[in-house]
């Protein structure tokens, strides 16, 4: 079942009553519907993007009891804070420990796994939004050795952001503070990595203990990890959003509603469609039984070209 993402976007309260999230608009807001209820356990995510938001803690316990992340945002609009729950999985500790027992070995192999999908992803979008094949990205994700030794990722990635948004914009630059349109990868990717991470905890995995990402300011190294195949996706959408809203450089309610759809894309994932939060639960699962020793490779999704 596809959860549901709900972002609030204006001066509201949100308690619980009976199992469902009461949403009391503020009176003095021109909105026509001032109260809704929404079902707890239909919900996956929820975005907070308003300072006079008041959410009780009885709301947050019953988000955490069920699974969803709280992503609070700042000023600009941009998630800056994400909530979890500290228990997703009944063997959660075996699996724990499945986790920081894991061999270099075994982590090197899983990470090869992931910057080849994730080389093949882009080189599928390019070959989308380009009209041409991609082979020489194609020929780097087969080169790809245990641990990208060589730094395969850092090459293809450099390439990829070179050609993404051309030809309107002839040098784009990936940086999280530079120019349009790196704030809508920014909020796409928040919203990803806050899925992610959802996913890891109800697999019963550490989100912090990442196989290739390390940095001890960053709480969430193995989300980091896992997306890494999935930015493609946000990536695409952001090339289609860029030609939809040609005049738009700036997070609006417009582009915000169309990148808060990003759980529902539709994805291929062990040859099967799926929605991509469904996916993301997959391949978490999957990455929990390679630290098990049930699996041997992480499922991820694959983009055709």
């Amino acid at each position: 079942m596809i959860k549901k993402t709900v972002c609030f976007s204006h001066p509201a309260y949100l308690s619980l009553r009976n199992g469902q999230m009461i949403v009391k608009l503020d009176p003095h807001d021109d909105l026509t519907e001032q109260q809704a209820s929404l079902p707890i356990e239909d919900i996956g995510l929820v975005v907070l993007d308003h300072r006079q938001i008041t959410i009780t803690s009885g709301v947050m316990e019953a988000l955490l009891e069920n699974n969803a992340a709280v992503v609070t945002c700042d000023d600009s609009h941009i998630p800056r804070g994400l909530l979890l729950p500290l228990e997703g999985h009944t063997v959660q500790q075996e699996r724990f420990e499945a986790q920081t027992e894991a061999s270099t070995v075994l982590k090197k192999q899983l990470w090869q796994q992931t910057v080849v999908q994730k080389i093949r992803n882009q080189a599928a979008v390019l070959q989308q939004t380009a009209g041409k094949s991609q082979g020489n990205m194609l020929q780097w994700a087969r080169d790809v050795r245990s641990g990208d030794s060589t730094n395969l990722e850092g090459r293809a990635a450099a390439y990829y952001w070179s050609q993404l948004f051309k030809p309107d914009i002839e040098h784009f630059v990936r940086d999280r503070s530079g120019e349009w349109p790196n704030a809508m990868l920014n909020y796409g990717y928040a919203i990803l990595r806050a899925m992610v991470a959802r996913g890891l905890v109800g697999s019963g995995l550490l989100p912090t203990m990442g196989i290739h990402h390390h940095n001890r300011y960053n709480a969430y190294c193995l989300a980091d990890d896992v997306m890494e195949p999935y930015r493609p996706y946000v990536d695409r959408l952001v090339v289609n959003l860029m030609i939809k809203y040609r005049n738009v450089e700036e997070i609006n309610k417009d582009l915000k509603r169309e990148l808060l759809g990003i759980p529902t894309i539709e994805v291929t994932i062990g040859g099967q469609r799926s929605p991509l939060m469904v996916a993301v639960s997959t391949t978490t699962a999957s990455l929990a039984k390679c630290y098990t020793g049930e699996l041997r490779k992480i499922a991820y999704p694959q983009i055709d070209g």
